[in-house]
């Protein structure tokens, strides 16, 4: 989960999940934003020292977009613009230090999980959504974690390495 376009995906993922519970009106400027922000920050760059941070980074977002879905009232268009942009920088700079810009192509469109996830929260069946993003945080939190965790074995080479 270090590279490629696997962790912006799931990003763009929950992204989509959280826009189907914003109003449509802003799902087109969110799914712009976050394409021209992510090509911004892939083609401007990022430095090789920030694998870390891009990556936690990413994660720590992923939790923070899946779980807005959870709101009592829906996703408030200045707030849906707002993860949009988040998740833009972050699929930008993972894809910056562990991938290839065609990665940019692969994860994006995930975003257009919001377009099936609007037909459940309007046929009032938002609970599949809830679930899916959940999944999202489970997996992020628990591949966030395994980096300062100790190491385990497999992780690590050992003596018959």
């Amino acid at each position: 989960m270090r590279g490629g376009a696997l962790p912006p995906a799931l990003l763009c993922a929950a992204l989509g999940f959280a826009l189907a519970f914003a109003p449509r009106r802003v799902v087109l400027p969110c799914v712009l934003a976050l394409t021209a922000v992510a090509a911004l920050v892939v083609w401007l760059g990022v430095g090789a020292s920030w694998r870390d941070t891009a990556f936690t980074g990413c994660w720590i977002s992923v939790v923070l977009v899946a779980g807005s879905v959870h709101l009592p009232r829906g996703l408030p268009a200045w707030l849906a613009l707002a993860l949009a942009v988040n998740v833009g920088v972050w699929v930008g700079a993972v894809i910056a230090v562990a991938g290839a810009p065609l990665d940019l192509a692969k994860s994006v469109p995930c975003v257009l999980l919001c377009l099936p996830g609007a037909w459940l929260v309007a046929t009032h069946r938002p609970i599949a959504l809830k679930v899916a993003a959940s999944w999202l945080i489970a997996v992020a939190v628990l591949i966030a974690t395994l980096p300062v965790t100790t190491p385990t074995p497999g992780y690590m080479p050992d003596h018959m390495d």
